[in-house]
This record gives structure tokens, C-alpha cells and sequence, in this order.
């Protein structure tokens, strides 16, 4: 059969790993795909260093539009990033009839409802398992294996970034900053981490997890996203201490009011899979009302993982290029016209238990008061830990673990515990989730 031509936007380290996958395992995807997939041009702005890398086997551009418009062109793989340059590449080649594959969780999170429309309405695919986890075929199982399943709630470490930060700060006691300043000298963070550490990409890979999982559109906006910056090592050994890890955790559930959409630090049981997953690794548990907790492991980032997924979604492209648009896997799983308008619920409606810690006065009483506002707001508490003040020192610190209770009910405790006269400082909270 003829073979699929593509067009590569971008060849850098996702790109050039996909050039790598595609020459390295040629005859196993022709057998798999039923015919061959090829790269034939290439657009990137550094020319020079795109040439060294195809070697004269694709023509190499700086013109990306030319690209997308280009005749011989079957699929457009889009790896430049970005939400506003990329946007109108993915938009022009649908125009022309181009299948896309992209890996960019920003362009799909932002504009996903758009270019999706687009898409159908043209007939053509646009497949992204490699925005997701890098080379975790999570996409896949929730748009396909899973789809038999009402799924409940999804649970993920969904950024490589800050599990190695927090897991290197448990296991050598390190404050933030320090190993902050690590990750970017080994090349895990960015110059600028802010949207690693904030919270914010995690928010973009969860966007479209829940609009797989539940049928809903994209609504990034609606994301509820914490970071990681203002965690200690003290409440990292705190947690350590009482049974939990402190993982940041991209959360999508169904509840009865609506759907949780939220990234945030959140205290999980050692004996949890998902708590053991340390360094850069990525882990997805996904809780279906038939096949109960399946958890999704392995490499979220990287050249060759992500390429692995990229090449992935290109073989199924190719496999159903010549298929009825109408008998095609939906982009986000469900029917186009049933999607449903479930609301995301805002994070004051949201329910869970809480981590508090807060430092106080070493007087009688002081506990006693706490105890009273928590009761007051119809917070019950699990657990508690008092920590022996050190010889001469007048303050000690207090910690809490509560039963789950509605969070406006938590910021309102919250806030009454600060303007105690005998508690110094800010409560920390972070939120706890069982994961059963």
C-alpha cells in the first residue's frame, strides 16, 4: 500500500525521539500499521540542526505553514509547544484535511473544545496519548479499555518535576529550594519551573483526563491548582511519621453535585502504590465501577517515552485513515453530541480530610480551644500529634488529621485558629486522600 507521508513540526527532543522510534523500528511498525510511515519534511527554526538530523532523508523547512499546507502531507505531528503558534498550525491542517498528533497538553487543555470541533468537522483524527504522561498509554485505556466502565475518580502524579523534588526531600531531609535548584542542574526543571512546581501543568494534563473520563468538555479554567513551594521538610516528616507521603496529585471524581477538578500536595498512605512512586516517574490510578482501581505507570517524560506514544497514535491514525469519520473512536471518548454539562464543582464545595499543623504557645488551654472552632465547624478529628517542646522553648508544634468535611468548613476553622492569641503564625493544610 502507499505510505503515510508526515509532516514533523518540530525536531527537538520529543521530535528528534520520534525520528529515532520511526527509523529504529520501521519494518515492526509497517507490519502493525499495514503500511509504511515515513517523515518526509520537517519544519523547525534551526535549520542547520534539523539537516544534521534527518541527513537528506526528509526536506527540511523553516516555513511550518508550508507544511501544514502541503499536498503530499497525511498527518502533521505537532511537538513546538505552545498554545498561539501551535494553535494555528493545528487549526490550518485540519483546514487542509490533515490528521494531527501532537503531544502539547497546553494547546489540548486550552483549546481542545476548538480544535476537536474543528476536526470533526472536517473528518479528520487528532490523536494526543503522548500529551498525557509522555509514553503511559493512559489515553488509550480510558478512550477505549476502560470504556465499559462508569469511571469514578481518577488519582495521578502527573509531573515528573515535582515527584522528584518532594520524594528527594523526604529521603534526604532537604528543604525546597535546595533540591529545587538540583532538579533544574540535572535538567528535570526548567530555568523557570513555575509551571511545574505551581501546579499548572499537572492542571493541564487533568483537564483532559477528566473530559476522557466523564464526557465533559475542556475546562482548564475551572481547575482548581496548588503547588508545591511552601511545603517543608517538617511537614514532609510529619506526614512520614503518621503513615503518610506528601505526593502532588492531579484529582478528577465524580461527586454528587458536580465533578472535582484539582491539583494539589495531598497526604496519601505509605502502603498505596501510587505513595511509592518516587523520582520523575508518573503513576495514573483510574477507578472504575467494574473493573475497580487500575494504576498506570512509567516514564512521563522524555525523548524516547514520548515518542513512544507519538509513533503510537500515529499507527492508529494510519490504521483508520480510510475509516467512516463516523465509526472512528470519539476524540474524547464519548459521542460528540453527548457530552454532558455536568459542572465542575468550585473547590470551596469540594470535601476531603486535611493535614493541619500549627504552632503554638505551650499554655493549658490552647488545645482545648482548637478543638472547640473544629467542633463548631463541623470538623471531627482522626488523629493528633503533639510534638515535646525543646528544652527552654516555649512553643511547640501541633498536628492534626481530620475526618473528610467540606472545605469552605476547613478555610473557616482555618481561619478562626489564626486569630487565636496562643497560635503563632499561618496553619499549614494539606489535603488527604485514602485512594481506596
Amino acid at each position: 500500500m502507499k505510505p503515510i507521508n508526515v509532516g514533523l513540526l518540530g525536531i527537538g527532543t520529543v521530535g528528534r525521539g520520534t525520528w529515532e522510534v520511526l527509523a529504529r523500528n520501521a519494518d515492526e511498525i509497517r507490519r502493525r500499521a499495514g503500511r509504511a510511515i515515513r517523515i518526509t519534511r520537517v519544519a523547525d527554526k534551526a535549520l542547520e540542526r534539523a539537516r544534521k538530523i534527518v541527513q537528506g532523508r526528509a526536506n527540511v523547512t523553516g516555513d511550518a505553514s508550508a507544511l501544514v499546507r502541503a499536498r503530499d502531507i497525511d498527518i502533521v505531528i505537532e511537538l513546538i509547544g505552545g498554545t498561539s503558534i501551535a494553535r494555528e498550525l493545528v487549526l490550518a491542517a485540519i483546514a487542509h484535511g490533515k490528521h494531527v498528533v501532537t503531544a502539547n497538553k497546553a494547546l489540548l487543555a486550552t483549546h481542545g473544545n476548538e480544535i476537536f470541533a474543528a476536526a470533526q468537522k472536517k473528518g479528520v483524527m487528532v490523536a494526543f496519548e503522548a500529551a498525557v504522561a509522555g509514553g503511559v498509554p493512559i489515553i488509550k485505556a480510558l478512550r477505549e479499555g476502560l470504556s465499559a466502565n462508569r469511571i469514578e475518580w481518577i488519582a495521578g502524579i502527573i509531573n515528573g518535576t515535582s515527584n522528584f523534588i518532594l520524594s528527594e526531600m523526604r529521603a534526604r531531609g532537604l528543604p525546597f529550594a535546595e533540591v529545587l535548584k538540583e532538579a533544574q542542574a540535572r535538567g528535570y526543571a526548567e530555568s523557570d519551573p513555575s509551571f511545574d512546581i505551581e501546579g499548572v501543568d499537572a492542571a493541564h494534563k487533568l483537564t483532559i483526563l477528566s473530559a476522557l473520563a466523564f464526557g465533559v468538555p475542556m475546562q482548564l479554567e475551572k481547575a482548581y491548582t496548588e503547588g508545591i513551594a511552601k511545603l517543608t521538610r517538617e511537614d514532609i516528616a510529619y506526614a512520614e511519621a503518621l503513615g503518610y507521603r506528601i505526593k502532588l496529585l492531579g484529582i478528577t471524581r465524580r461527586a454528587a453535585q458536580g465533578i472535582e477538578l484539582r491539583v494539589h500536595p495531598t497526604l496519601i498512605p505509605a502502603r498505596r502504590l501510587i505513595a511509592n512512586v518516587e523520582g520523575v516517574m508518573n503513576a495514573i490510578l483510574v477507578n472504575g465501577d467494574a473493573v475497580g482501581p487500575t494504576l498506570y505507570y512509567g516514564a512521563g517524560a522524555g525523548s524516547l517515552p514520548t515518542a513512544s506514544a507519538v509513533v503510537a497514535d500515529l499507527v492508529d491514525v494510519t490504521r483508520l485513515i480510510t475509516a467512516d469519520p463516523e465509526h472512528r473512536v470519539p476524540h474524547l471518548a464519548f459521542q460528540p453530541d453527548q457530552l454532558s454539562s455536568t459542572p465542575i464543582l468550585p473547590i470551596e464545595a469540594v470535601e476531603t480530610s486535611a493535614y493541619l499543623r500549627m504552632r503554638v504557645q505551650d499554655k493549658p488551654g490552647v488545645l482545648a480551644d482548637i478543638t472547640r472552632i473544629l467542633a463548631t465547624s463541623k470538623i471531627s478529628i482522626e488523629s493528633m500529634m503533639q510534638k515535646e517542646p525543646g528544652e527552654g522553648e516555649s512553643r511547640t508544634d501541633i498536628v492534626m488529621l481530620t475526618h473528610r468535611a467540606l472545605e469552605r468548613n476547613i478555610n473557616a476553622a482555618i481561619a478562626k485558629i489564626e486569630k487565636l492569641p496562643t497560635v503563632e503564625g499561618k496553619v499549614t493544610r494539606i489535603r488527604m486522600e485514602e485512594l481506596l
